[in-house]
């Protein structure tokens, strides 16, 4: 039964976010429409309607308590930044008015000395500048007491070169609607005016009792525990998944979508998730721009409130060894601004050969551009993850499910498909047997899955902003339909040019197509057949970006320039050796400064209690057994530990990126891997009131 209390979703839906309704309520008829046409990109913003809407957004921000305003950005630090300053001009006689302008609406000048460029600047030029993105509805954040107006933005250089995420994923999303529009026009649809990309993560993530993460140094340091063993119980009973939601657990829940419908973001789905207190939600589909915003705002949002419930939210990709690690899900299809979706089928003939064509260039752009989508997914704790039998495995493959596979396989053939008219299937003249939206079960093993109306790239980890990914399969697309639009407007009959492109795109780039387990060895063996790239660590996931023909496709499609791309494998190589020194300098300092004490008192304890017995004339050998392995692991430890600090000196030593981060991962990765081999053992070994930090299964099993 409800309380009284209970306010109903409709109340309290968007209530912090200036959207379009907002927007339209509040705004001059004239300086909404010419809004919406710039949001539309047919025109360009004007200094006089900037003006009307930083007013109308400061009016609304004030009513609704706000004292300052932001420009919120996505630096390439991979988290989220904000400037405050506030709303009060002061007048000579001592008090102030509240004043927001167009001019700071439109463009903001945070100092950027501090976030990473990569090399595209030097540290004493700091400015960078964030300029609005009219595509984002702008909304309020609370900050302690005080309430704020965020403005989304992107972030650029002094000399225009992004120096974030958003930036390259906007251009791609123009680079897409390009290129799909003049394929639409070449097709007969006069109609549309833009082509949109959209995108629907699902966020997974672990949520653990606040005391026990604040007696974990590597929960706090590095969002991970780099020592621990697996409880009695894992996962293995799938007694979890899906399974009734605890009460500690749907109040943290129910705060969290509260907190993002008066966003406007709407929070969809929540479950729980395959490993013990792991969870998932996800949000409906909008416009890939501000469903990255959403998906940021939603992982800040599950972890500042899992602190107002005496928990913590875990977002590293994989916290925890023996159990699911922890993804991101990006749903992604593009659309018409008329409400066709590309990525679904059609009602007649003539939308099945659209379908097919859009269809078939998506299989085509990702067998191309494995590489650099592998590598838009790599970091280094997803590592821990991809090919690693719970989830998808680092080679790049695409699921269509038995039906559609059929299908196209009997159309290259050129054996006959019955059509939904009962004769025979002919592009563009008969239509597509009927297709059920779940046109066959979920592969859960696939990295990139048809799901009846768009596609399922499960690489992406859960801690990464999904515009990488959706910048990569965006400007793909592009180049794809930049190839058919220039077949289509050159032939003198368009449709038997689509029929020609959809064969030839399916029979050239089937080799990517895999319906089968894709964590069986098998299917690895048969990749490497059809000489598919196996990626396996982020440091040479990266360096894909750096190949001739990926930085040709960036720079084809203004997305990025060959310096914007040198400059962002230097940052996440950078980001990468970094995360790992910092890992191993907390294992380090665990095993010798926690593990080691507690387990050589406890080897006291138990030398103390065998000289007891043998002084009784009582047998021990058992226990002399395991006092001598104690002490071996001990010294073990030690030893490990010694090495890990050796290691790691000289990989931070070495001035290459790139030669840096192969030294983490070839040298100071597996001597992080003995260390825990030891410090795992001891624990094992150890009595459990004198270890020095909380257990898995304290962890795992307490909410």
């Amino acid at each position: 039964m409800v309380g009284p209390e209970y306010q109903g979703v409709e109340s309290i839906y968007g209530e912090n976010s200036f959207n379009e309704s907002l927007m339209q309520e509040s705004l001059p008829k004239t300086i909404f429409k010419e809004f919406k046409l710039v949001q539309a990109g047919e025109k360009t913003l004007s200094a006089e309607v900037a003006e009307v809407i930083a007013n109308a957004m400061k009016d609304w921000a004030l009513q609704k308590g706000a004292t300052h305003y932001t420009h919120w950005f996505q630096p390439l630090t991979g988290y989220t930044a904000e400037k405050h300053d506030s709303f009060i001009s002061p007048n000579p006689d001592g008090t102030v008015l509240m004043e927001f302008s167009g001019k700071e609406l439109i463009q903001g000048e945070p100092d950027a000395s501090s976030f990473p460029s990569g090399g595209l600047r030097t540290t004493f030029e700091a400015r960078g500048y964030t300029a609005w993105d009219t595509g984002s509805p702008a909304f309020l954040k609370k900050h302690g007491r005080r309430v704020t107006l965020c403005i989304p933005t992107a972030f650029v250089a002094y000399t225009g070169e992004a120096l974030d995420k958003k930036v390259p994923m906007l251009r791609s999303m123009d680079a897409l609607n390009t290129q799909a529009l003049r394929v639409l026009k070449a097709l007969g649809y006069n109609d549309v005016k833009r082509v949109i990309t959209y995108s629907g993560p699902e966020q997974e993530y672990f949520l653990v009792d606040r005391d026990f993460y604040e007696s974990r140094p590597d929960l706090k340091m590095t969002g991970r525990t780099v020592f621990g063993t697996m409880s009695a119980k894992g996962q293995e009973m799938d007694d979890h998944y899906f399974g009734a939601i605890k009460d500690r657990v749907a109040d943290y829940m129910a705060d969290v979508n509260d907190e993002l419908w008066k966003l406007g973001i709407s929070a969809k789905t929540q479950h729980n998730e395959v490993a013990p207190n792991q969870f998932e939600l996800a949000t409906v589909f909008s416009s890939a721009g501000i469903a990255t915003d959403w998906n940021q705002l939603v992982m800040e949002t599950l972890d500042k409130v899992a602190h107002r419930h005496d928990m913590v939210c875990l977002l590293h990709e994989k916290p925890f060894a023996g159990v699911n690690g922890s993804g991101k899900h990006n749903n992604w299809n593009i659309g018409t601004d008329t409400g066709v979706n590309l990525c679904k089928p059609g009602k007649d003939p003539h939308e099945d050969a659209r379908f097919l064509l859009f269809f078939t260039s998506i299989i085509k752009a990702v067998d191309i551009y494995a590489p650099i989508l592998r590598a838009s997914a790599a970091s280094a704790g997803n590592d821990h993850r991809l090919g690693a039998n719970e989830a998808p495995p680092a080679v790049i493959s695409i699921f269509l499910g038995d039906q559609l596979y059929e299908i196209l396989e009997k159309l290259v053939s050129g054996d006959k498909v019955e059509s939904r008219e009962g004769g025979v299937l002919e592009i563009g003249v008969s239509s597509l047997p009927d297709l059920p939206m779940d046109v066959t079960d979920r592969n859960r093993t696939s990295p990139f899955a048809f799901t009846g109306n768009r596609f399922e790239f499960r690489m992406c980890g859960s801690s990464q902003s999904v515009a990488g990914s959706n910048t990569v399969l965006t400007s793909a697309m592009a180049e794809v339909l930049r190839g058919i639009a220039d077949r289509l407007e050159a032939s003198a009959d368009p449709m038997a040019e689509v029929r020609d492109i959809i064969i030839e795109n399916y029979r050239n780039h089937r080799r990517v197509i895999f319906n089968g387990n894709g964590y069986s060895d098998e299917w690895l063996a048969e990749a490497e057949k059809r000489r598919l790239p196996n990626i396996g660590s982020t440091v040479e996931a990266l360096l894909a970006y750096l190949e001739d023909d990926a930085v040709e496709l960036f720079e084809k499609h203004k997305v990025l320039s060959r310096a914007e791309v040198e400059s962002r494998v230097t940052i996440y190589l950078e980001t990468y050796s970094m995360e790992i020194n910092i890992e191993a300098g907390v294992m380090r300092e665990m095993a010798e400064r926690l593990i080691y004490p507690a387990a050589a008192e406890y080897a006291e304890k138990m030398a103390g209690t065998i000289k007891g017995l043998k002084n009784n004339g009582i047998g021990c050998s058992r226990q002399e057994e395991l006092l001598m392995n104690l002490g071996a692991n001990l010294e073990g430890l030690l030893e490990a530990a010694s090495n890990l600090g050796n290691q790691t000196e000289k990989a931070l030593a070495i001035e290459d990126e790139k030669a840096q981060a192969i030294a983490y991962r070839n040298e100071v990765i597996p001597a992080m891997e003995k260390l825990r081999e030891f410090g795992d053992t001891l624990e094992k070994m150890t009595d459990k009131r004198i270890w020095p930090y909380p257990s898995y299964e304290d962890l795992l099993f307490t909410l």
